[in-house]
């Protein structure tokens, strides 16, 4: 995971700007020349580099002007800067580290003394980014863990940890990500560019570094999303408007809990900030390690204490379609009668029907019939209010409970689901199934509804009879 050295050469001389960048590139550094030094701040500003060796006298630009430039502009304030000139060395030496570079060499240039030089301030430049680096992180992980530890909810905890990463990695876009090696789609449980976004699905297929880290357990640090190759097929929906907000640079970090892989802390920069690099990986990777035990303890107590709802979510569930069971479904039916008879107001009950399920079953096998009813509860709750309530009744007969609906509204909603059902995709991929619904719709306030027993009966009654004039309709 390490890169070579980035070195930008500055100076009017085209033949030595060519052999300084032949010779630094045959010693395993990366060359980036600019002829006369007139837009050495675009070149410095559009990517980072490790150091900058400038010319003092060129014809259109004063080396020495743009040195003193560079040192007075706080993001180049480490970069080192060695200034290479034939003025005699011992005013040129002078005037040059007077102004903040590093050193001087004078021309013409011994090419073992030019390459000593390089490695030793680039090596001094690595140690104090190091040293910096480390006593920045052991700052902040103090902090982070502070405030981790403090928390006893897992989203509190995911919350804080990708707020604090963002704020130490100076990163508009951090998140984390909850899915296994082999899943398509995960679940974004926290992103500090929405602190409000909660249990997002995510396609994965977008996310290569995602994917890969989660199947090799490995970091992945994508440095520049414009040229790696595992960017090729995102590269290509960018060009096309499709997809996220490109990304200049990304990081990675599957993390796992109890010994399993449980998901990924995603870090991203775009195109207007600077790259991550080794440094964030090491601190991505000290966060995640001294948050997994916090983590652990805190989904230990939440587990402990959502037991008694897990069973009661169970004791009211039905299995196959995860909709309501038929004895909650009498329970919310009670309270719900209750509630329109206090404050006068209309509740309609739809009994839903398969039709034909039994031909369904014989000719395509009960795995598609059960397959089916899933698809039909899916389709039935995505078409839900949040106050709507949706089981399974028995066998392919479903109950939805709309309260506070009106006849018409009740009819609107009858004739979406017929055309939402009719025309949707059931069965297994490449072997569609035609499904269609028949649907008896009954009211409250009706003079034959006394209780819900009364409601579901009407609506049944009505069923039968949407059955009878030829299915594929609603009857009220």
């Amino acid at each position: 995971m390490t890169l070579a050295p980035k070195i930008l050469v500055a100076d009017d001389d085209q033949a030595l700007s060519r052999t300084l960048s032949w010779i630094l590139k045959e010693n395993g550094y990366e060359v980036v020349t600019v002829p006369g030094g007139e837009h050495l701040f675009d070149h410095l500003q559009a990517e980072p580099f490790d150091l900058l060796l400038l010319d003092i006298m060129m014809p259109k630009i004063d080396g020495l002007q743009l040195l003193q430039r560079v040192k007075a502009d706080p993001r180049y304030k480490d970069l080192p800067v060695l200034m290479i000139s034939s003025m005699p060395p011992e005013e040129a030496t002078v005037r040059s580290l007077g102004l903040g570079a590093a050193d001087f060499i004078p021309k013409p240039f011994r090419v073992r003394e030019l390459l000593a030089r390089v490695k030793a301030h680039l090596r001094l430049r690595r140690e104090i980014t190091e040293v910096r680096e480390e006593a920045r992180s052991r700052s902040e992980m103090i902090e982070i863990m502070q405030e981790v530890t403090a928390s006893l909810r897992p989203e509190e905890i995911y919350q804080i940890l990708v707020r604090r990463v963002a704020h130490g990695l100076d990163l508009s876009r951090c998140s984390i990500i909850i899915a296994g090696p082999e899943d398509e789609t995960g679940t974004v449980v926290a992103a500090f560019e929405n602190p409000a976004l909660r249990n997002l699905p995510m396609d994965l297929r977008k996310y290569p570094e995602i994917r890969r880290a989660l199947a090799t357990g490995e970091v992945v640090l994508v440095r520049d999303a414009a040229t790696d190759p595992l960017y090729e097929e995102v590269r290509a929906g960018w060009s096309n408007g499709e997809g996220p907000v490109q990304t200049r640079s990304a990081i990675a970090l599957r993390f796992s809990l109890r010994g399993q892989p449980a998901g990924v802390f995603f870090l991203r920069t775009t195109s207007d900030t600077a790259p991550l690099s080794e440094h964030d990986v090491r601190f991505a990777e000290q966060v995640i390690a001294a948050a997994v035990a916090a983590l652990e303890k805190a989904y230990d107590l939440e587990h402990a204490v959502m037991g008694q709802e897990q069973m009661r979510h169970l004791a009211e569930t039905d299995p196959l379609t995860n909709c309501f069971n038929r004895r909650a479904l009498m329970e919310k039916l009670e309270q719900e009668m209750d509630r329109a008879a206090r404050y006068a107001t209309m509740l309609t009950g739809m009994m839903v029907d398969i039709d034909n399920f039994k031909q369904i079953n014989d000719t395509h096998g009960h795995l598609v019939g059960d397959r089916v009813l899933k698809q039909l509860a899916s389709l039935l709750k995505r078409e839900q209010r949040s106050v709507d309530i949706v089981a399974r009744y028995g066998g392919e007969e479903f109950v939805v409970l709309l309260p506070e609906t009106t006849s018409a509204e009740s009819r609107n909603f009858a004739e979406r689901l017929l055309r939402r059902v009719a025309t949707h995709d059931f069965g297994e991929p490449g072997k569609p199934v035609r499904v269609t619904i028949s649907v008896g719709i009954a009211s409250y306030p009706d003079e034959r509804v006394a209780d819900g027993e009364s409601l579901l009966r009407l609506a049944d009654s009505h069923l039968y009879r949407a059955k009878s004039d030829g299915r594929n309709r609603f009857r009220d």
